[in-house]
């Protein structure tokens, strides 16, 4: 008999349905560890294992294997469920539950302990050796924060706008999204751009072949690869009418840039437009009144309009170019950088082919509101 010797009187023969049943759930990968255990006992039974066999094979007690077996040649599937527990379960008062959310949302070193962010056992930690609680579980812990969706693990960075000319410039680009400039509406023949430059994509290929999803697991991508160089994906995005123009270039630059303007600009119909405005951030390729002189002065109906300082998440195109980090670049695999750039452009028109105007709900009265709270929170800092 497999795995040992000492027959069991809770003998286990399964039936096909049953086999497959207890099996996918020994595959299933958001199963409780527990309940594959329970499983796995359950299947090696059914094949003739004893009980010590299945303990020594599983890692696990003697009596654990002796359990589960009993359950199941009694109960079937229902007996490996867990059973309801005796007893009602620990209250906290809820000046408790809201003064451990409280701790949760401040800073461990405000409290004298040397990490960054609070995990869910640290917290745990910090609770009970403050003589909030006696006891507490993580689990107990974990379900109080969701029930306000705070999670003291993450953090999202920010970056405070510093530039004196912040909300005029924002104000602009904002009023141009409405199609709106210096107070008057855009006529038909006046377009709005939103450009900018994706740098040093890199052409990485692994040194073994990404293998695909398959049963219970996810893609595989290697962690090994050669670089193939790098290069850069220019693009401009026609904020109202869904117009996409894209080009690779080896970097960034001046010249780079150009062409790209060029490429919009000789084609129709932009070309014969009363006014065609390009929003930019402050990037080398199109920084300050210099890139103001050249462009303007080259084409009699473009108008290039700066964001501010530290304000790329009001330019349009960012969100395109997030959709081709997502969709394109990662994970990062191609052979050369010509793999790259085909595949840039393909995408590019792909997207093209189906894409809408995004739907740009932020406003000036959503930026005031923010420059106000912003204002507020700087006061107060000053004054503590």
């Amino acid at each position: 008999m497999a795995g040992g010797s000492g027959r069991s009187p809770f003998q286990i023969t399964l039936g096909a349905a049953q086999r497959r049943w207890l099996k996918a759930l020994v595959r299933k990968p958001t199963a409780q560890q527990r309940q594959v255990t329970r499983a796995r006992i359950v299947l090696l039974a059914a094949s003739g294992w004893t009980n010590a066999g299945i303990a020594r094979k599983l890692g696990i007690a003697p009596n654990t294997a002796s359990k589960w077996r009993k359950r199941y040649a009694t109960q079937g599937v229902d007996g490996l469920r867990d059973r309801q527990r005796p007893g009602r379960p620990r209250v906290f008062a809820a000046p408790i539950v809201a003064e451990v959310k409280a701790i949760a949302c401040e800073l461990p070193v405000t409290r004298g302990v040397p990490i960054s962010r609070w995990s869910l056992q640290e917290l745990r930690t910090e609770v009970i050796g403050s003589g909030l609680v006696e006891a507490v579980s993580t689990t107990t812990l974990g379900r109080w924060l969701a029930e306000d969706a705070i999670k003291p693990w993450r953090y999202h960075s920010w970056i405070f706008p510093r530039a004196p000319d912040f909300a005029a410039k924002a104000s602009r680009v904002l009023d141009l999204y409405q199609r709106s400039f210096q107070g008057q509406l855009l006529g038909d023949d006046e377009y709005v751009l939103s450009a900018d430059e994706k740098t040093s994509i890199q052409a990485r290929c692994r040194c073994h072949a990404t293998r695909p999803a398959g049963p219970a697991r996810g893609m595989r991508v290697e962690h090994e690869y050669d670089r193939g160089g790098a290069l850069a994906y220019l693009a401009a995005w026609d904020v109202h009418h869904a117009h996409l123009f894209g080009r690779v270039e080896p970097t960034t630059g001046l010249d780079p840039f150009g062409r790209l303007v060029t490429q919009v600009m000789t084609t129709e119909p932009y070309a014969s437009a009363k006014q065609v405005f390009w929003i930019v951030d402050n990037g080398s390729s199109h920084r300050g009144q210099a890139s103001i002189n050249r462009l303007e002065g080259r084409w009699r109906n473009l108008r290039l309009v700066h964001l501010p300082v530290h304000a790329s998440w009001l330019n349009q195109i960012e969100i395109y170019f997030s959709i081709v980090q997502r969709k394109v670049l990662s994970p990062n695999d191609f052979t050369d950088l010509a793999e790259v750039e085909h595949q840039l452009l393909a995408f590019q028109h792909r997207y093209e082919h189906t894409a809408a105007p995004f739907d740009w709900c932020y406003t000036k009265a959503d930026l005031d509101r923010l420059l106000r709270r912003l204002g507020d929170h700087d006061q107060q800092t000053c004054a503590a």
